[in-house]
């Protein structure tokens, strides 16, 4: 078990600095995401951990010691690339061994090791087999099976899953939550695709330009995102965002958007004259009677799934937006429906992106 701490990372590529003064505690035995889109600095701040990238200033700690001037040999550390790294000359056997091979481990024990991942991976039946005759899946299967035999002090995985097909990128998702159930060891994965972070993390890392926007569990950072990236960027559909303006009303406050006016209990922190942006998921706004709405809102596309329905809408003077229903609605294009935000799952934040408050009463 493998405590990784980061104390004021940065990195920088001549004058281009990418990674800005990172600080985060990795837990010993915690699945840890960091997710963000492409260009955001996850991969570097992996190749970091690893040691495969230098720090320009600040320091990696691994269960206590600072290993900066360590190679990647050294730190005790197992990674999983994006295209398996496989040597395609070897077997399967070969490729999971090659490493311990090389430490001059006793043959008996490497055979052990690497016949125990093969079990656990299901991959026992393709130890003869060279990786051009395996399905994708399972050469994934294989690369992670040469991390396992290693039995490192954490487990680094730099998008694995991207080069799948949807269908098995989904069966990867269970095998590697329930891998590290059995393993129980400290994993640092990474991806820009939230619905994997959202699945596999205890701990998800939101990362913007090099910068850290908010660490929590899965669960925390969408119900109660501290900034406008967070809630846009964690969930699928994303989040409604509306830049609104606030003005008076009886003893509460309006959101005005458009031609659209949504009214609000009094809310700390929220007054009068204010530019704000303010949110809903998709499953948190209800399809109403004719007066009892927030907003009237023309379907522009209606998504039928059989089990749910997506329906795709635009209110006059507004983005469009996207509503979550389960079941089965006969809605449809060009049809106008009325709509009611869930107050108590509603989101509002200031003209700078920063959290007012996750939940505006019932």
């Amino acid at each position: 078990m493998t405590e990784i701490v980061l104390k004021d990372v940065r990195k920088a590529y001549g004058p281009v600095e990418v990674i800005h003064g990172v600080d985060l505690n990795i837990e010993s035995g915690k699945f840890v995401v960091f997710v963000g889109p492409s260009g955001c600095g996850k991969s570097t701040l992996l190749r970091i951990i690893a040691g495969l990238e230098g720090v320009t200033s600040g320091d990696v700690v691994i269960d206590g010691d600072v290993v900066n001037s360590e190679p990647a040999s050294e730190r005790g550390l197992a990674m999983v690339f994006q295209s398996y790294a496989l040597y395609p000359h070897m077997s399967v056997y070969k490729n999971m061994a090659f490493g311990l091979e090389n430490s001059k481990m006793p043959r008996e024990e490497i055979e052990q090791r690497v016949n125990d991942a093969a079990a656990m991976l299901q991959i026992t039946p393709y130890l003869k087999r060279r990786p051009r005759a395996l399905s994708g899946g399972q050469r994934q299967r294989v690369a992670i099976g040469r991390a396992i035999v290693r039995d490192p002090k954490a487990f680094l995985f730099d998008e694995p899953l991207s080069n799948l097909d949807a269908e098995l990128r989904v069966t990867m998702r269970k095998e590697l939550a329930a891998l590290h159930a059995k393993l129980g060891g400290t994993m640092i994965y990474v991806t820009h695709d939230q619905v994997e972070a959202m699945t596999l993390a205890n701990t998800i890392v939101v990362l913007n330009s090099g910068r850290i926007e908010q660490v929590g569990a899965p669960l925390d950072l969408y119900n109660h995102p501290q900034n406008t990236f967070v809630a846009g960027f964690i969930g699928s559909p994303r989040m409604n965002l509306v830049e609104a303006t606030t003005e008076q009303a009886n003893g509460g406050i309006d959101l005005v958007a458009g031609l659209q006016r949504i009214s609000l209990p009094a809310v700390d922190g929220l007054a009068a004259g204010q530019n704000v942006t303010f949110g809903g998921r998709p499953e948190h706004i209800e399809i109403v009677s004719d007066g009892d709405g927030d907003i009237v809102a023309t379907v522009d596309l209606s998504e039928q799934l059989g089990g749910e329905t997506y329906l795709y809408c635009t209110p006059e003077g507004m983005p469009q937006m996207t509503v979550h229903q389960l079941g089965q609605l006969p809605v449809e294009r060009g049809q106008q429906i009325n709509l009611r935000f869930n107050r108590s799952s509603m989101h509002l934040f200031d003209s700078s992106g920063q959290v007012i408050a996750n939940g505006v009463g019932q």
